[in-house]
């Protein structure tokens, strides 16, 4: 069932598959072994729901079992923004093992259905050819690659194989909460679509794919702590999804109006927390600060001859190896 081009990225890597007990990751699991794939397993408890030790209790013995390494988090209590928080949380952890146990690559369970539930919501809200493409079965982050290995199959597909194969897994009752907007996407459109138009609907991702790949470039971003920069590409359209997939992976998700702004200006605060200077030949992504502090008139004066973006000033003039970077690169122009 996994595709032979996910295999050869997986194996005699360090591999961490990111685990629920749910029907995707469970399945993805057998799969994992059945394929001969090496990895150890993260699973976060965000005690909202009575199942959940339950879920941790059958993860642990499934590594106890398979002599897998098992990492657990118990999240901390989330009062508001839930969804947004808990992935923040989620991928802060996974991150955190990556940097302390040398995991080269993250594998997570997303399958077809939720890559089609993000398509549509992408679609219905605005979006491009890039956005409604959306989940890559690799992505290349910083430190590791994020593999999808089960973005082409559907989730019927998952339940035949763990019931074929009589595996116990758990279904998340939150799931069936449809005031949550992916779960009444998946309920009203994206499930009864898949239901009758599956083939075409797999046959159109590869389409989507083949023509992403031609209209966006990949760049190699470039950082020095919190400062990132990469050359500009073809077009504002290829730079804006740059910045968008860069800040994505520092858990920062930029608004349709966000996007729109940056087709037309070239320096924008968004969040209140990153400014963003599109800036001759570079795009520059730096923290946002706000507390103004007294800069020496030698580095203001160096800063207006350079014509450095002034909201760009106040994290260079703390960050003396980021401004002698943005110095050199600007010198180059």
């Amino acid at each position: 069932m996994l595709e032979n081009s996910s295999l050869e990225i997986l194996k005699n890597k360090k591999n961490l598959l990111a685990f629920s007990a749910g029907v995707d990751s469970t399945a993805l699991f057998f799969l994992l072994l059945q394929n001969n794939i090496p990895f150890d397993i993260a699973i976060v408890n965000y005690n909202v729901r009575e199942q959940s030790q339950e879920e941790l209790q059958y993860a642990h013995e499934l590594a106890s079992t398979h002599n897998l390494k098992i990492h657990s988090l118990n999240a901390p209590k989330i009062d508001k923004n839930f969804e947004a928080k808990a992935r923040e949380i989620r991928y802060n952890f996974f991150e955190e093992l990556i940097k302390n146990h040398g995991y080269e690559n993250l594998i997570t369970a997303h399958h077809l259905g939720d890559r089609f539930e993000w398509m549509l919501m992408q679609f219905c809200k605005g979006a491009g050819c890039a956005e409604i493409a959306g989940m890559q079965r690799v992505q290349h982050r910083d430190s590791y690659t994020l593999v999808r290995p089960l973005l082409k199959l559907d989730k019927k597909e998952l339940f035949a194989y763990l019931d074929a194969n009589k595996i116990k897994y758990f279904e998340d009752e939150s799931n069936l909460d449809e005031d949550i907007k992916r779960n009444s996407f998946r309920h009203s459109y994206a499930s009864p679509l898949l239901e009758k138009y599956l083939a075409g609907i797999k046959k159109s991702f590869d389409y989507l794919d083949e023509d992403r790949a031609s209209l966006i470039q990949e760049a190699e971003i470039n950082n020095i702590d919190a400062f990132a920069y990469f050359k500009m590409q073809h077009n504002r359209r290829s730079d804006i999804f740059i910045i968008d997939k860069y800040l994505k992976s520092k858990s920062y998700m930029l608004s349709a109006s966000e996007r729109e702004l940056l087709k037309t200006v070239n320096v924008a605060v968004v969040g209140r927390k990153f400014v963003i200077n599109i800036e001759r030949c570079f795009v520059f992504i730096l923290p946002y600060l706000q507390k103004s502090f007294h800069m020496p008139k030698e580095f203001k004066e160096e800063c207006r001859v350079l014509k450095i973006e002034p909201k760009l000033r106040l994290y260079l003039y703390k960050n003396p190896e980021a401004f002698l970077k943005i110095k050199e690169l600007l010198r180059t122009i």
